[in-house]
């Protein structure tokens, strides 16, 4: 059951998909139909999940579940991680990778594969504070307050 991601408690659990690539606008509008219509009808055990979604940057997909409600569980998750995969064969882009860092080059959002930004780190190209995204965090609040951060301040930080 789709809920409006403001109105989902901070404490809900959170999934983020990078993409490897920029997504279009028209793509943008083509998956969040997709999404809003796999959240209206995600549900673990038979009982709707209380979900919501966004995409930020065109390029992230965030999931999100209130688990007070009903919390999501491996046949929720594995039918939201289907779902994801088939994202990736029909825009033809990577979306469950983690071994890739974004992060923000002025106004421009990279991506890299980690060997690449822990050779950037080392020449200096990237620094301590590069706001990079982490997708690590695990709640709706740490999304908010943690996910776009300076290098220093997430995981990345062992690279400096």
């Amino acid at each position: 059951m789709y809920i409006p991601f403001e109105n989902i408690p901070d404490d809900a659990r959170i999934w983020i998909y990078q993409s490897n690539r920029k997504f279009s606008d028209e793509e943008i509008l083509s998956i969040e139909k997709k999404c809003l219509d796999f959240v209206e009808n995600w549900s673990a055990h038979g009982t709707p999940l209380e979900a919501s979604f966004i995409t930020k940057y065109n390029r992230f997909i965030v999931f999100v579940v209130n688990q007070e409600v009903q919390a999501a569980t491996g046949c929720s998750i594995d039918s939201s991680v289907r779902f994801i995969q088939d994202l990736e064969k029909e825009y033809s882009v990577e979306l469950l990778d983690k071994m890739n860092v974004t992060f923000k080059v002025g106004d421009h959002i990279a991506h890299k594969p980690l060997i690449d930004f822990k050779k950037m780190a080392k020449e200096k190209a990237v620094t301590d504070k590069t706001i990079v995204f982490n997708n690590l965090v695990t709640s709706k609040g740490e999304f908010i307050e943690f996910w776009e951060v300076p290098a220093s301040e997430s995981w990345h930080n062992r690279f400096f």
